[in-house]
């Protein structure tokens, strides 16, 4: 039995000290012998069972279900060395299943989780708001995703450890595309380039750059057009290098 502590400053009444044993059954208080834990809400057979909030002496806090004195269930937690919080299902203290992770930090993660990291599908919006939604393994972007960034491009296709890695989209801002291979985050491999100017290469790529880069651009035909208002004409340009193979031939058409 709980011995009488302290007299309540308010009412003079003498304040029970909590339990020096966890309760049996039934809603109760309880602060563990180490004093780092508080607990309070329901109990079964000496376990903490049901709905209940338990405090960390550092300022964190899980509230929710638990099962068999274990964090399981659906629930919420802060992390007060981060300031992070979690808002979802957690498996033996946890988070693990769907959940919400909003950061201190700036931005949130919603979607599946696994031992406290991102694994499985979800969305994640970082702090200058880019928004990446597709898979994930090991709290990284890995497999298929689409991703938007601050500065308006857009890409779709395959991530590995959270670089763009195999086949992908790139719809820049600009309007230029990109399609084709790619390996730790740059154009390799083959690949189409469609500029936001109408000029288009395919062909391979190193390290973000076309293999046969063209250093100067060579209009083919007469020196001078006659071209009526309204109407259409092809020009035909070739990209040489400065040895003057040609790098790549293209037709460009456009209107007067």
């Amino acid at each position: 039995m709980a011995a009488a502590g302290r007299e309540s400053p308010i009412s003079g009444q003498p304040v029970r000290d909590p339990p020096r044993r966890p309760p049996r059954d039934g809603y109760g208080v309880y602060v563990y012998p180490n004093s780092f834990f508080r607990y309070e809400g329901e109990w079964k057979g000496g376990k903490k069972h049901g709905q209940g909030k338990l405090l960390f002496k550092d300022g964190s806090y899980y509230e929710g279900e638990f099962v068999d004195g274990e964090i399981t269930g659906e629930g919420c937690r802060l992390w007060a060395s981060s300031g992070n919080t979690y808002s979802g299902q957690f498996v033996l203290g946890e988070p693990q299943g769907r959940g919400v992770m909003k950061y201190k930090a700036g931005g949130h993660y919603e979607g599946e989780l696994s031992h406290g990291l991102r694994e499985g599908h979800g969305r994640l919006v970082d702090r200058d708001g880019q928004a990446y939604w597709g898979s994930f393994h090991n709290n990284q972007r890995h497999g298929r995703g689409h991703m938007v960034f601050r500065n308006g491009d857009k890409y779709e296709g395959d991530w590995v450890r959270d670089q763009r890695q195999g086949h992908g989209v790139l719809c820049r801002a600009d309007g230029s595309t990109y399609e084709g291979q790619w390996h730790s985050d740059v154009f390799s491999g083959l690949g189409n380039m469609t500029h936001c100017s109408g000029a288009v290469y395919h062909g391979m790529w190193i390290n973000g750059h076309p293999v046969a880069q063209a250093k100067r651009i060579v209009i083919l035909g007469p020196e001078v057009m006659d071209v009526a208002q309204g109407s259409s004409f092809t020009l035909s340009i070739q990209l040489q290098q400065d040895n003057g193979e040609v790098a790549k031939s293209k037709h460009l058409q456009g209107d007067d």
